[in-house]
């Protein structure tokens, strides 16, 4: 078996709290001010990706990038507006809570804005489990780049090597990938069970509380994971 983790890294965005839909209808509105016409659909498959890779995603790297600020404090306002009725997936707080108690250092690897980070984490009401929180202001780029991982891991004093990664997007696996660190998929940010795996998550839950049911088998305490999609294990 392998060594059990020291610690593990939670996204939050679509992972902890079941905002995704949120922000893709937000960065939806948000665009349309700006007379960007952008199929929900396609800005939904861009959730998870940093706000500067979003917008290159969505509207080509080539495009006039003087009212990028504009826009994108327009997605901010915008989802602020959901700020009273953000809910944490199901179990989000017990699965961080089961982690601390089993003597995982729970960190919140999240590259949101530091104001949404502070309604975030009201409403997922954990803190007495988490150990570190980043925001936006630690990352120079956004994932698929791995800034946000490697500022959380400096802050928490932890190891790449020691440590999980848990997100909900292929952008999550792809960031975490980038410095060897296995990857635990959720389908609950909308992305599907075949696509994370894919993407190269070890394993592959429907959500917070499917991992937590799961967790004394999980990569989370020492299981060892597999490489293949054959031996992909995936949990409901």
């Amino acid at each position: 078996m392998a060594a059990r983790s020291d610690g593990v890294l939670f996204d939050v965005d679509g992972t902890l709290i079941d905002t995704t839909y949120l922000h893709t209808v937000a960065w939806w509105e948000a665009l349309r001010q700006f007379d960007h016409a952008v199929p929900m659909a396609l800005i939904h498959r861009s959730i998870g990706m940093g706000s500067d890779r979003l917008l290159d995603h969505l509207l080509g790297p080539e495009r006039d990038r003087a009212s990028d600020d504009r826009l994108r404090d327009a997605h901010d306002s915008l989802f602020l507006e959901y700020a009273d009725r953000l809910t944490p997936l199901p179990h989000a707080a017990d699965l961080l809570r089961a982690c601390a108690e089993r003597g995982l250092r729970v960190v919140l690897a999240t590259s949101a804005a530091e104001h949404e980070v502070r309604a975030l984490r009201a409403a997922l009401d954990a803190d007495d489990a988490v150990d570190t929180v980043t925001s936006s202001a630690d990352a120079q780029q956004g994932k698929p780049a791995p800034d946000i991982l490697v500022a959380a891991l400096e802050q928490s004093g932890l190891a790449a090597e020691r440590v999980v990664f848990v997100g909900d997007s292929v952008w999550d696996v792809a960031a975490a990938g980038r410095l060897g660190i296995p990857c635990i998929g959720l389908t609950c940010g909308g992305t599907g069970r075949a696509e994370l795996a894919g993407a190269g998550a070890v394993e592959v839950y429907d959500d917070p509380g499917a991992l937590l049911a799961n967790l004394a088998d999980s990569p989370l305490l020492g299981r060892r994971h597999h490489d293949t999609d054959a031996d992909m294990n995936v949990k409901a």
